[in-house]
């Protein structure tokens, strides 16, 4: 039973904080303000996980930090939604998006100023979650809450990372693993190693907490292996947790003090010895519009593109005739998760939005293709 989960090597629950109305000590005797980083590869399950936590927040006042590859704030938009009983107003106050790239990219830029404005309202906060984009290294963004105004009043209390198990299980970590593999033999530097690889192993060694999400996709033999693969990247005291649509006891998930920024140092990744900053130029992402279809031509179509194209995953809401509400699709290689998330406003254009993301996509034949699927 997971329940009351602690990892070694981290801390007693950090001291109750104050209600932000109640009497009581300056802000410069406020306990640290913990910070969950949630990584993952791309369609692992970090925002599904966010929203389970949310959902389950039992009073805490969280702040959320969405870090969106791509042009359309998607991943920002389904957070708002678990608004826990708040005002619209209130929700979209606590949800701060970063869309230029990836936070390992973006700590000096958009992350900062970001983080000094939560800091200046640390006494009305209990806890901040940041989602990195699935290209994101971990490691980067820890160190920067060694920066002087961010590790006076925060602390990293965790890092956890979202493992994909059924893409893991069929050899990849994403999951179209013919495209990984052509990218991979194309590239002389990679030393027969996929580029891909190289970022789930980071993601793995900056993790204090690992959850094997899809876990039920998977039988007990494949559950197994994959754990095996996984425990080959990690550093010993790390715990390894299955789940299903990120559903665990935030008993599990936050209040581990492990202030990772003290260690990160310590831990080795692929990337310690590189010279610049790491950039993602393997990876495209474009937004297409497409009118409204069924749902089952749509996601015909989309499965079609990914089978023709280098494109790991596709995600947004799409436009369904006769139906009053719209279909929110997240898709990984050709699987499609899909539900009706609200229903449409009556000043909304009833129009499927999607953002692709792959390697080296032919951006106009991809888009050229899906409208001529759905036409007529």
């Amino acid at each position: 039973m997971v329940l009351g989960l602690r990892l070694p090597g981290c801390g007693p629950p950090l001291p109750v904080r104050q209600s932000s109305d109640a009497p009581g000590p300056s802000m410069k005797s406020l306990a640290k303000l913990p910070v969950t980083i949630v990584t993952g590869f791309l369609g692992a399950g970090k925002t599904t996980l966010l929203r389970h936590m949310l959902g389950h927040a039992e009073g805490r006042r969280i702040a959320v930090i969405v870090n969106e590859f791509g042009e359309l704030g998607i991943d920002g938009e389904i957070l708002k939604q678990c608004s826990i009983g708040c005002s619209e107003e209130e929700a979209s106050g606590r949800v701060f998006e970063l869309a230029n790239g990836c936070l390992c990219c973006t700590v000096q830029e958009e992350f900062f100023p970001v983080m000094r404005e939560l800091v200046a309202r640390r006494g009305e906060l209990d806890h901040i979650l940041i989602e990195t984009s699935g290209l994101a290294l971990p490691k980067p963004l820890v160190q920067a809450f060694n920066w002087p105004e961010i590790r006076n009043a925060c602390t990293v209390d965790a890092v956890i990372t979202v493992v994909d198990s059924a893409a893991v299980a069929a050899g990849t970590f994403a999951a179209f693993p013919e495209q990984v593999d052509a990218q991979r033999k194309q590239d002389p530097n990679l030393d027969h190693e996929s580029p891909l690889h190289e970022l789930f192993a980071d993601q793995l060694a900056s993790a204090d907490l690992v959850i094997l999400n899809k876990a039920d996709l998977l039988d007990a033999e494949a559950l197994a292996a994959v754990r095996a693969e996984v425990a080959e990247e990690l550093p010993p005291a790390v715990k390894v947790v299955e789940a299903h649509g990120g559903e665990l006891p935030l008993d599990v998930l936050l209040g581990l003090n492990c202030a990772t920024e003290l260690h990160i140092d310590g831990r080795r990744t692929h990337h310690d010895e590189e010279d610049e900053d790491h950039d993602h130029e393997e990876f495209d992402s474009f937004a297409v519009e497409l009118p409204q279809a069924e749902e089952a031509r749509l996601l015909q179509a989309l499965k079609d593109a990914v089978a023709s194209h280098g494109i790991l995953r596709i995600k947004g809401f799409a436009a369904v005739p006769g139906k009053p509400m719209r279909l929110l699709l997240q898709g990984v290689g050709q699987r499609f998760d899909k539900h009706f998330d609200r229903a449409w406003q009556a000043d909304e254009a009833r129009l499927t939005r999607l953002v692709v993301i792959g390697q080296a996509l032919d951006q106009a034949a991809i888009a050229a293709e899906l409208q001529a699927a759905l036409a007529g």
